[in-house]
């Protein structure tokens, strides 16, 4: 399977009070996140259609923050970049610099502020995010 970073921008329909893991109640805004993921693991890419399998419900495993945001989400588009590099952070801190961030969100194991972005706005989180994936590949 083919290995890389995505970044699955999501919608959220309204204002939601959501526990996530380690994080505890979160307060998540209407509007649109963008969370980055790395797949460079033995499944590859594949981990995106588990994300997917969450946010329908085939799949009630919560191992990962975006995990508990899922199942309140729909899909807007998955944007992924297919490479072995560590482009993880990288991608995460340029959508960062156009876009608010939910703290601590998806980043336990680094040191960047947050892999979960926001805007109320869906085109100009799909501009951030695209931007940041062509600037690596």
């Amino acid at each position: 399977m083919e290995k890389g970073i995505y970044t699955i921008v999501l919608r959220l329909e309204a204002d939601r009070d959501i526990e996530v893991g380690s994080l505890g109640s979160v307060r998540f805004e209407r509007g649109y996140y963008a969370y980055t993921g790395s797949a460079r693991g033995p499944g590859g890419l594949v981990r995106v259609k588990r994300h997917l399998a969450v946010m329908e419900g085939t799949n009630s495993v919560q191992r990962w923050h975006i995990d508990y945001l899922l199942p309140y989400s729909t899909l807007v588009e998955v944007v992924a970049t297919k490479t072995d590099e560590d482009f993880e952070c990288s991608i995460a801190r340029k959508i960062g610099e156009r876009l608010h961030f939910v703290k601590g969100f998806g980043c336990t194991d680094c040191r960047c502020p947050s892999h979960l972005h926001f805007s109320q706005d869906r085109e100009e989180i799909l501009k951030a995010v695209r931007y940041a994936h062509a600037q690596i590949s």
